[in-house]
């Protein structure tokens, strides 16, 4: 006899919300802020040059302040199991003297008590 499944839980928007407002953060405030809500052994995969960074060099590799004056995230989706949720989205940046950045971006959180850490984010650019 197999049993029936649940149905899949109401998504909770307020703590959607959430997770964009950290994420957002993440491009307009420094390392002091990423510190907070990057967990421990996160990995952040960029362009090349910089490639894949893990644990202690995700930090080293954040500037004190991004100097991003625009930042758009659009086509967001997120999906969430339990305490995990993963945020896709569209970003087009600009910053003084810099090249327009496009990419499409996912990024994974966890939920540790009451407090969402990021523990892995994705750069794709676009052309």
């Amino acid at each position: 006899m197999t049993q029936p499944t649940k149905p899949a839980a109401e998504p909770d928007h307020g703590q959607d919300e959430n997770l964009w407002r950290l994420e957002e953060a993440l491009w307009t405030s420094g390392r002091d802020s990423a510190r907070s809500v990057t967990a421990a052994g996160a990995i952040l995969i960029l362009p090349y040059p910089d490639g894949i960074l893990q644990g202690d060099d995700v930090l080293a590799h954040l500037p004190a302040n991004t100097g991003w004056r625009l930042v758009e995230m659009d086509r967001r989706t997120v999906t969430r199991r339990g305490g995990v949720a993963v945020l896709a989205y569209r970003v087009r940046t600009e910053k003084a003297d810099v090249p327009i950045h496009q990419a499409l971006c996912a990024s994974t959180w966890v939920r540790d008590g009451a407090s969402w850490h990021r523990i892995a984010h994705q750069q794709t650019p676009v052309a």
